[in-house]
Parts: structure tokens; C-alpha cells; sequence
């Protein structure tokens, strides 16, 4: 079984999905450290390079390469869901989970946050703010796909991971 972590940047799917997957006893997998590691530069340098059209593409192709990973956790990036198609392609080759977060908390988060955003990296805090609220209301459409959404605010993966199981097992969560 595959489990896709979804939702916006900042709302926990590397720290859940680390969690999750040692509780499940399986492997984890951080799709932006992956494309890191590939084309060998920070996405936040790929996105100067290259732009978001190149860096969605090879995203998406990435993404399709998970296609053969068996009980694997995946932390996807934040627009991940939103292009290619790509929600309608995790959903029959996984079980989606959408980290949800009110777009303050994600704004006090993305605020202390170390790591670089590239599609926040023009904003000041007074507008970071309403970009969250906007890119959030764009991508939300995507992310209500999920299969499963809880509360990226305070995750507890042993419930989670109870939900996920029941839902594998065709039980309404």
C-alpha cells in the first residue's frame, strides 16, 4: 500500500509522514528531498533556472515513478495535487491523506520556517498572509479529493493510521 500525504506547504506532511511511516513499519518518502537530490540543486534554484511550468513537469514525472513503491509513506509538495492531473492519478495508486490547516496556522508556521518557498519568496508578512489564502483557495479543490482528511494541526498517527486501515478495507472514515 502507498499513502500520499497532501496539502499546502508548512502543514506537516514530512513530519507526519516520517511518523506514519515508522508507525506502519514502512518506508518514507519526501518527494521535494527526492527532486532535490535528482537534479542536484534546491527546488527553490530550479525555480529560478527553470520556472514553475519545467519544475511541475518533472514533478509529475516523479511522481509516476512511485507508481511500483509498496507500503511506502509519500510527502508530495504543496501544488503536487494541482497539476498533471496528478490527484486523479494518486488516487488509484494510493490512499491520499489531506493534512488540512486554516490558513493563519499556516501562516504562523511558514513564517518561522527555515526552508525556502519559492512561490512565497516575493512577499512581505503583510501580504503572506493573503497569498496563503489564495494559493489555499486555488488548490483546495484538489486537496478535497483525498480519501481520508484530518487536521494537520495536532496529528495523531496512531488514529490516522486506524482511519487509513479502515478505509483500505472498504469501511467509511
Amino acid at each position: 500500500m502507498k499513502i500520499y500525504l497532501i496539502g499546502f506547504m508548512g502543514c506537516g506532511k514530512s513530519t507526519a509522514g516520517k511518523r506514519l511511516a515508522t508507525h506502519c513499519g514502512y518506508a518514507f518518502m519526501d518527494m521535494d528531498k527526492l527532486f532535490e537530490t535528482k537534479h542536484n540543486c534546491s527546488i527553490e534554484s530550479y525555480f529560478k533556472q527553470f520556472g514553475e511550468g519545467l519544475f511541475r513537469d518533472e514533478e509529475a514525472l516523479l511522481l509516476r515513478e512511485t507508481a511500483s513503491l509498496e507500503d511506502t509513506v509519500i510527502a508530495t509538495g504543496g501544488g503536487t495535487p494541482c497539476s498533471h492531473d496528478n490527484m486523479d492519478w494518486m488516487l488509484p495508486h494510493g490512499i491520499c491523506v489531506y493534512l488540512e490547516i486554516p490558513p493563519k496556522a499556516l501562516y504562523n508556521r511558514l513564517i518561522n520556517s527555515k526552508s525556502e518557498r519559492p512561490l512565497l519568496q516575493t512577499h512581505c508578512n503583510a501580504s503572506l498572509l493573503e497569498k496563503i489564502q489564495n494559493l489555499l483557495s486555488q488548490r483546495e479543490q484538489y486537496y478535497k479529493k483525498a480519501n481520508i482528511t484530518i487536521s494537520g494541526l495536532d496529528v495523531e498517527i496512531e488514529k490516522l493510521s486506524e482511519q487509513i486501515h479502515q478505509y483500505a478495507n472498504g469501511k467509511k472514515v
